[in-house]
């Protein structure tokens, strides 16, 4: 595998991902003791400053090693670490990387344990410093970082993991949100949190500003009082939006620096027309290939009537679907569905062919006039592989693609695997308007390619431009930004002259439907730097680093794409700024100077790389005569409350259905609950709410949770404590998720692994059903009448909306605890 940079390896993701993951190598176990790690985030209009703070002591009587270890997001910058051991502090110092390899090289030609740090994983890198501790010695560590939060799918994220692997006596998380524009809303997310945990929690919010605090006890962090062992061991996520208006910009101004947000509202959506250039080579056998059929089928459901489509496979040989572009009707995308479920995976690699044809697809169309007027193309090329087949020089390749594409198309290049040559993919993306994205081999793959297709499923406006008036600003940052998608943002900032007036004007032009658009905004120069002068929870002189950082960033994409001549230059204005303003970048390195005069590196690393009712109130028991020991016991595929009924519970087995069912609808509710039934099981459970927005779909495979048209994948049994607008979500450890909300029925579902395992559901809080609830669980709150036919005790005669239903007092295994389950009477129906 190719060593690769990466500078843009999680590309337009607009979110907020701060990843702490904060350690001892051995924990108590080697007398090294956390006795606090606090970490500190200051938000300011999306510009994050965090402080991570470990303190340790040895309580050994011999010299033990201590490590300080943390994850941060692959697109945030290290700007200071220093330890500081017994009152003396020992700096980082940023260096040029060349410089910085030279110290670092003679220190182990001394036979010194340098080391560098180059660790890089899925969405984080990895930092990690370790230092020899004498017996009752404290040491503090302190890591500094920033990084911009950019918008991803409407939503800003903010990704705490937290690992300490020990019990920590103070232990405290503050994040400060200061957003002048206004918050929109906020969500919290955990994967370790429990209802008892949850209470060291707390949130506070008004129009502009939020601060959540986490702050467990000791006992609290405890799995059990028998146990030393942490229960923190997992993510803790803060997700929220801001305010905005039609015309869509915000000018914010902080100390003589200013940025610029542009994501405008009420936008149609333009048409696309998007040619998928997919890879079936040998290499793609396997699970890759089911994946990106199954993500390339939901893909091509999501077209919109109005955009044309085609698909190009290759392998050595390329296959067009159809010899034209064609409508995105729903007999076409059915077709191409089918299309796509028979591609199987064999052969080499020409992708220097594949990307030709694409391009002339689009070609063809262009000529004939048969693109919709004002329409986008795109061009998504998924590959996991070198070329191999056809013309195998990249550069060759590169230079064929920019020369087809001429500035017409955009091409987004999705690396599949670790084994990609993601720097060719990044510079092909570049190179055309696009970007790249490399999509990691894991059971999620699937849902990583649609969630990627959704961010540039809505371009808004083409050819977005940002003017200033030359006479009051100056050092701008990128002013052609091309294509903007729903959901995203585009920033620009910039410096404002000495002689500026008092108020800053912008104007941002673009295209909808070949139409020229314009958007006028203007900022008080005075008034804004009073806004950001007075908050004490604010990172001050931030805007002037949001701009040299911004500004890093786009030199480095610039660098991927420039010619041997430009790239010295662009590397030498990027280099200053990452020294002037104590980045650590890819041109840059971290020297940590240890006591005893040990160093290591630190650089950036490089891509490539609950309540139930009271129990038979009205009705007997069963008699002894029907043994449940006769039978195994087993657990119903539903278990449902039935509020004000002589029964508190139904369970309810189905036996067979074609189809997807409805289980349950509750318009005034805002919810909906649908099913695959198959032979004896469900193969698919699906929750849509309407506010919030909200979709869970799980199968026994995994729980995936869609909101914002971003998709997100859980495991059963790994704990979830998800806090939104009006709806909490929870897994326990045993795998039951719980979606419940103030005045909202309670919606249980459950991966069982006892007899006969399979999805199971469950309702409760049931009383809150309206009288317009439906489906073949839902008509159980209407109007049911119970019936006794005679005979025998333990039988009953549902009726409900016309229907009779026979039920049966029996022995059930109720499996909200996870098995082996507990044994309950039930009135069993079976539908």
């Amino acid at each position: 595998m190719k060593t690769l940079t990466s500078a843009h390896s999680s590309s337009t993701l607009v979110l907020l991902m701060l990843l702490i993951a904060l350690q001892a190598t051995t924990a108590l176990k080697n007398d090294i003791d956390i006795y606090s790690l606090t970490v500190e985030s200051k938000i300011s209009s999306r510009f994050a400053h965090t402080v991570v703070t470990s303190r340790v002591v040895n309580r050994a009587d011999t010299v033990k090693e201590a490590a300080f270890q943390m994850e941060l997001p692959k697109k945030a910058f290290i700007t200071n670490f220093s330890m500081i051991i017994d009152g003396v502090t020992y700096p980082g110092t940023i260096k040029e990387k060349a410089a910085a390899q030279e110290q670092y090289s003679t220190a182990m030609a001394r036979g010194e344990s340098a080391g560098l740090v180059k660790a890089t994983g899925r969405k984080t890198e990895q930092f990690q410093v370790s230092v020899s501790v004498a017996p009752a010695a404290k040491i503090t560590f302190e890591l500094v970082y920033e990084e911009l939060l950019k918008r991803q799918l409407g939503t800003y994220e903010l990704l705490l993991k937290i690992q300490p692997q020990q019990l920590v006596k103070h232990l405290q998380m503050d994040i400060h949100i200061f957003e002048p524009q206004g918050i929109r809303f906020l969500e919290t997310e955990s994967t370790f949190m429990t209802n008892e945990l949850a209470e060291a929690l707390t949130t506070s919010q008004n129009k502009t500003k939020a601060h959540i605090r986490f702050k467990p006890s000791l006992s609290q962090q405890q799995k059990s009082p028998e146990q030393q062992d942490t229960v923190l061991n997992g993510n803790f996520i803060i997700r929220y939006d801001v305010n905005r208006t039609l015309s869509g910009g915000s000018i914010q101004i902080e100390n003589g620096y200013f940025v610029h947000y542009f994501a405008p509202e009420g936008l149609p959506t333009m048409p696309k027309n998007v040619v998928f250039v997919i890879d079936k080579s040998g290499s793609m056998s396997g699970r890759k290939i089911q994946q990106t059929r199954e993500a390339l089928i939901k893909i091509l459901g999501d077209l919109r009537p109005n955009d044309q489509f085609n698909l190009v496979i290759f392998s050595s040989e390329i296959a067009q679907w159809k010899p034209s572009m064609v409508q995105a009707s729903a007999n076409n995308v059915n077709e191409a569905k089918s299309y796509a479920a028979t591609i199987k995976a064999q052969g080499g690699t020409n992708i220097n062919d594949a990307m030709m044809t694409a391009v002339k697809l689009l070609d063809k169309s262009n000529r004939q006039e048969l693109l919709p007027s004002g329409s986008v193309s795109l061009i998504i090329l998924l590959t996991d592989g070198d070329p191999t087949e056809g013309e195998t020089n990249p550069v060759k390749i590169q230079k064929n693609v920019r020369e087809a594409i001429n500035g017409q198309y955009s091409l987004f290049c999705l690396g599949f695997g670790l084994d990609v040559s993601y720097v060719f993919l990044e510079k092909l993306a570049l190179d055309n308007g696009g970007l790249a994205r490399r999509i990691y081999e894991d059971s999620d793959s699937a849902l990583q390619l649609q969630d990627f297709y959704q961010e540039v499923a809505n371009p808004l406006l083409s050819a977005v431009t940002f003017e200033y008036p030359s006479n009051t600003v100056e050092k701008v940052t990128q002013e052609n930004l091309g294509l903007l998608f729903k959901g995203s943002e585009m920033v620009v900032a910039g410096k404002l002259r000495d002689q500026s007036p008092d108020v800053l004007s912008a104007k941002v032009s673009g295209q909808v439907h070949k139409q020229n658009i314009t958007f006028q905004t203007e900022s008080k120069v005075v008034e804004q730097e009073e806004e950001f002068r007075s908050p004490k929870y604010i990172f001050h002189n931030f805007m002037e680093r949001l701009w040299a950082y911004l500004t890093i960033q786009q030199l480095l994409k610039q660098i991927v794409s420039a010619s041997d001549a430009e790239r010295p230059a662009l590397e030498s204005q990027a280099l200053g700024l990452s020294l002037n303003y104590s980045f650590v970048t890819p041109l840059t390195s971290m020297v940590v100077t240890k006591p005893e005069g040990l160093e290591q590196v630190a650089e950036k690393p490089k891509e490539d790389g609950r309540g139930h009712l009271n129990l038979d109130f009205f009705f007997p028991p069963e008699t002894s005569s029907e043994s449940p020991t006769l039978a195994p016991i087993l657990a119903p595929h539903a278990i449902l409350s039935l509020p004000g009924q002589s029964v508190d519970r139904l369970c309810v087995d189905i036996e067979h259905s074609q189809g997807p069912v409805n289980l349950l609808s509750d318009p005034d509710q805002g919810v909906e609950v649908t099913g695959q039934f198959d032979t004896t099981q469900f193969s698919w459970i699906e929750v849509t709410f309407r506010n919030p927005q909200l979709q869970v779909r799980v199968s026994p495979e995994h729980v995936v949770v869609t909101r914002n048209q971003r998709s997100s994948a859980y495991k059963w049994k790994k704990t979830l404590f998800s806090v939104l607008p009006g709806l909490k979500m929870t897994i326990d450890k045993n795998g039951l998720l719980l979606l419940s909300g103030p005045d909202k029925v309670t919606i249980g579902l459950l991966f069982w692994e006892g007899p006969e395992p399979g999805l199971r559901l469950l309702l409760q809080d049931t009383d809150c059903f309206s009288s317009h609830v439906s489906g073949n669980l839902g008509q159980f709150y209407q109007d049911v009448l119970w019936k006794h036919p005679g005979g025998k005790d333990n039988e009953r005669t549902l009726t409900v909306q016309g229907s009779d239903y026979l039920a049966t007092r029996e022995l059930k295994l109720d499996f909200q605890e996870g098995p082996p389950g507990t044994e309950i009477s039930c009135w069993s129906v079976t539908l």
